[in-house]
C-alpha cells in the first residue's frame, strides 16, 4: 500500500490522550482514526452524509473492520490517514485505508459497508448514482457543479441555503437577510451530484468596474471542502466577464482565512454587520484569474 493510491487524506496529529502505556498510539484508536477519515471522504465527495442517505433510500452500515499493524504512531505524530473506496459489489461497498506518517505506512485498514434499508436493516442494492459517484471521485472526477444565473432560477436554493446559515444558525434577524439587490445581482449556487444544493454567494456591482461580492453561505456538513471556493471563483468569473476590474466583500473575521487563501487582502478597520464582526477585503481581477 501507498501513498499515491489515495486520493484522500485526512491529516490529524496523535493526542496525548490517544497514547498507552508502552507510549505509542493504543491500537483501537485507529479504528476511529479510519472511521474520522471516511466522514472527511464524505465531504470530499461533497455528500452531506445525512442528507444524501436519506434521498438514496438508505443507509451504510459496518460489516466488517479489519486492521493490520505495521508500525507505531507516538505522541505529537503528523499522520495523514489515506482513503479511498476499492471495490462496489451489489449491496456492498469496500474501503481501502492507510495511515502513514510522512511516506511510512503505520497501519493499513479494511472497512466493508453494506447498503440497506435504515428500519429492517435488510441489504438493498448500491444505488446507481452513489456507484458512479463513488467510481467518479476515484477517476478524478469534480464532484460539484456551480449554476450561475439569476434570482428566479436560483433563488429558491440560494434562499435555502441562506436561512439556515445566517438566520437559523447565526441568528441573523431574518429581515436583514433580504433585500431588493436579490432580484438584480447574479447568483451561484454549488450542487452535488446528487443535486442537492451545497453553497451560494451573490454579485452585485458596487460601483462601475467594481464588484461586490456577498451571501455567502456553505452547509455546515460540508465546509473546508473546497466548495466554497469554487462559489466564490465562479462569482469572480463572472465579474470579470462584465468588465469589472476589482471585487470587494465584507467578509466575516472568521471567514478572512478563507479569502485570504483566495487572494483578498484586508482593507481598513474591523467593523460590525448584523452584530457580527466583518472586515472588507478586495482582491483585483486581473491575469491570475485566467488559471482559475
Amino acid at each position: 500500500m501507498k501513498r499515491s493510491e489515495f486520493r484522500f487524506f485526512d491529516h490529524l496529529r496523535v493526542r496525548w490522550a490517544e497514547i498507552d502505556a508502552q507510549k505509542i498510539v493504543f491500537n483501537a484508536h485507529y479504528l476511529m482514526y479510519f472511521d474520522t477519515a471516511v466522514a472527511g471522504y464524505w465531504r470530499a465527495l461533497a455528500l452531506p452524509y445525512a442528507e444524501s442517505m436519506e434521498s438514496l433510500g438508505g443507509d451504510l452500515y459496518v460489516r466488517k473492520a479489519t486492521v493490520e499493524y505495521h508500525g507505531s504512531a507516538r505522541y505529537d505524530d503528523r499522520l495523514d490517514v489515506g482513503m479511498r473506496c476499492a471495490r462496489i459489489g451489489n449491496s456492498s461497498i469496500q474501503f481501502l485505508g492507510g495511515v502513514f506518517r510522512a511516506d511510512e505506512l503505520l497501519v493499513e485498514g479494511e472497512l466493508v459497508y453494506v447498503f440497506a434499508d435504515p428500519h429492517t436493516q435488510t441489504s438493498r442494492p448500491v444505488p446507481p448514482a452513489l456507484r458512479e459517484l463513488l467510481q467518479g471521485y476515484e477517476a478524478g472526477q469534480g464532484m460539484v457543479e456551480v449554476r450561475v444565473g439569476d434570482w428566479a432560477a436560483l433563488g429558491r436554493d440560494a434562499s435555502a441555503l441562506r436561512t439556515a446559515v445566517f438566520v437559523e444558525e447565526q441568528r441573523i434577524p431574518a429581515e436583514m437577510e433580504w433585500d431588493a439587490a436579490d432580484a438584480e445581482c447574479v447568483h451561484a449556487v454549488a450542487y452535488n451530484r446528487l443535486g442537492l444544493p451545497l453553497a451560494t454567494g451573490r454579485l452585485l456591482q458596487h460601483v462601475p468596474g467594481v464588484a461586490k461580492i456577498g451571501r455567502m453561505a456553505v452547509a455546515q456538513a460540508v465546509r473546508s471542502s473546497g466548495v466554497g471556493r469554487e462559489v466564490l471563483e465562479a462569482l469572480m468569473k463572472a465579474a470579470r466577464a462584465r468588465g469589472d476590474h476589482e471585487v470587494l466583500l465584507h467578509a466575516q473575521t472568521s471567514a478572512a482565512p478563507f479569502y485570504a487563501r483566495a487572494g483578498f487582502t484586508p482593507r481598513g478597520a474591523e467593523f460590525e454587520e448584523a452584530g457580527i464582526p466583518h472586515v472588507e477585503m478586495t482582491r483585483a481581477l486581473n491575469a491570475i484569474l485566467d488559471n482559475l
